[in-house]
């Protein structure tokens, strides 16, 4: 019950409301930043040395791994799929279960967690005083490394992971012909069928938890949402993906089931909005989701 009053509330209150990416990160530690970068890309975080932040997160491919789901030490399966680290600034929680809170709560779970890098904090802390990034770390960081101080400096590298400018921010903008014809009946379609119930704000997505299989339930042992709370209303709930860059984040949905655009377009307008569209009007909604690829911002040249 508690999920349908906040999701009438969105209906009502979100109608309208998707809104640019801003053009530049402004909000950043340019230092903290460069540091945070240097860890993202490097498998020192993990405890062999083989796994990096990168590796399941593309950055020039949609931010994601385009796995159904993610690998880590020693080949080890993940049970879910990766979401994009892309904009995860303008999520309201991270995770697909929602377990942590920000960023920095985020960046402390992959290197812990023993299916991706395997690693603790007091053995990384003794890792990463023994190389390059001790004296960074101490011009950075009054007490040098900690796990607060590679947390936030990933987190940091992470908030400038954004990707504005798609022709639909253009058009938002004020370009009426930085989107098709088609993208423009796709816009509409999406609005009048409800999908912008769930999926808008900046990051058009990523504000709120939702059932997966509202109207009709989608077959998964993955409990979502109630995993973390043990609140049965939790069931099969998950955070609402975003849709920025989705046309490059293939497979899709928690558990990676779909592979094309086409198909989770028509699964989500059964199991969560219980209708069915023609293929045109499938298409025209793809083509629409296809003007959200954005353009990812290089910080240090900002």
């Amino acid at each position: 019950m508690k999920y349908l009053i906040i999701l009438f509330i969105y209906i009502y209150s979100f109608a309208e409301n998707i809104t640019p990416i801003p053009l530049h990160v402004d909000d950043i530690n340019i230092e903290k930043a460069k540091l945070g970068k240097k860890l993202f890309f490097d498998p020192i975080l993990s405890k062999d040395g083989t796994v990096a932040c990168v590796g399941c997160h593309f950055l020039d491919d949609g931010g994601d791994d385009n796995q159904k789901v993610s690998y880590g030490i020693n080949g080890k399966n993940g049970t879910r799929n990766s979401p994009t680290i892309l904009n995860s600034r303008y999520n309201f929680v991270q995770f697909w279960d929602g377990r942590a809170k920000d960023l920095e709560d985020q960046a402390k779970g992959p290197i812990e967690n023993p299916v991706e890098m395997g690693n603790n904090f007091p053995n990384l802390i003794k890792t990463l005083n023994s190389s390059k990034y001790k004296n960074e770390f101490e011009n950075i960081y009054k007490d040098g490394i900690s796990k607060k101080n590679i947390v936030n400096a990933i987190a940091e590298y992470e908030k400038t992971l954004i990707t504005p400018n798609s022709p639909f921010d253009r058009y938002l903008r004020g370009d009426k012909n930085a989107i098709t014809s088609e993208q423009k009946k796709g816009y509409k379609l999406f609005k009048k069928e409800g999908c912008i119930a769930c999926h808008n704000g900046v990051n058009i997505g990523g504000n709120l938890y939702s059932k997966s299989g509202f109207f009709k339930p989608i077959q998964s042992d993955d409990l979502g949402r109630y995993e973390i709370t043990h609140d049965i209303e939790d069931k099969h709930f998950f955070k609402v993906p975003t849709l920025r860059n989705i046309e490059k984040t293939a497979p899709y949905l928690h558990d990676g089931r779909f592979d094309k655009l086409k198909d989770v377009v028509e699964s989500m307008m059964s199991y969560q909005l219980g209708k069915k569209r023609n293929s045109a009007d499938i298409k025209s909604i793809v083509e629409f989701l296809k003007s959200l690829n954005g353009e990812l911002v290089n910080f240090e040249k900002n």
